[in-house]
């Protein structure tokens, strides 16, 4: 196992290495440049499972493309060579566990992950057939609001054609109270027109009734016989006339 020691030895370097790179990073963008450091083409990505590939690129820019290999082989030897890091019954301990975690992994990891995978998809199917109900039943809100506005703009229409047809019946009504006005008013004024032609010919005939009364009065017995002498013989000479042509 690491002791305090060799955890400080081995940290030296790396921030020792971090310090230099920072400050050469600083100078070169001051200095202004134009030389570029190969950066990564893959950020986040990392080698032998936890060394992050930015430190690959680093070592490859100072050392070449083994540096980075030859600093951890030397690095290890010289833990070992000077018993900073102790081979004790923990140290094979350790490698059992790592060999049979490797092994755990190489042979039950396929399985677990097709099993977890399997629960993933199924989990996923579920999540997805969720949303696709819950968008469905939004999609058929959405439809139903929209049938809705259909409806009230129908509404609307409907309230448009009661409206005018309320206002054909106020027309009609009140047509046909000017039509019973009109009637009452000739039937009234027929009364009044009838009345004077009622008047008139009473007093025509109250007049010519007067006037023959008068005439027949003035007429004597005398000239009444003498007048009907005069129209048989006028009427006779018209037959005598009447034969001879």
């Amino acid at each position: 196992m690491f002791s305090r020691a060799a955890l400080l030895t081995a940290q030296r370097p790396l921030t020792v290495a971090a310090t230099r790179s920072a400050a050469a990073a600083a100078a070169q963008s001051g200095s202004g440049s134009i030389e570029r450091r190969q950066r990564p083409e893959h950020p986040g990505k990392v080698r032998l499972g936890f060394v992050p590939e930015e430190w690959f690129q680093f070592f490859y820019n100072k050392t070449g493309v083994t540096g980075p290999y030859t600093f951890g082989v030397g690095l290890i030897t010289y833990l070992c060579s000077k018993e900073i890091y102790v081979m004790e019954h923990e140290y094979y301990s350790g490698l059992s566990l790592g060999i049979m975690a490797i092994i755990a992994v190489k042979k039950l990891g396929p399985v677990i992950a097709k099993w977890a995978d399997g629960e993933i998809d199924k989990i996923e199917n579920e999540w997805k057939e969720g949303r696709e109900g819950e968008l469905k039943v939004l999609a058929d809100a959405i439809e139903a609001e929209k049938k809705e506005q259909w409806r009230a703009d129908g509404a609307l229409l409907l309230m448009d054609a009661k409206k005018e047809n309320i206002a054909l019946q106020l027309e009609a009504a009140f047509r046909e109270r000017a039509m019973n006005v009109y009637s009452e008013v000739k039937r009234r004024l027929d009364y009044q027109v009838e009345c004077r032609h009622v008047e008139r010919r009473l007093s025509q005939k109250h007049m010519v009734n007067w006037i023959t009364s008068n005439v027949l009065a003035s007429i004597s017995p005398q000239q009444e016989k003498e007048t009907l002498n005069k129209c048989i013989a006028d009427l006779s000479a018209l037959a005598q006339r009447v034969k001879t042509a």
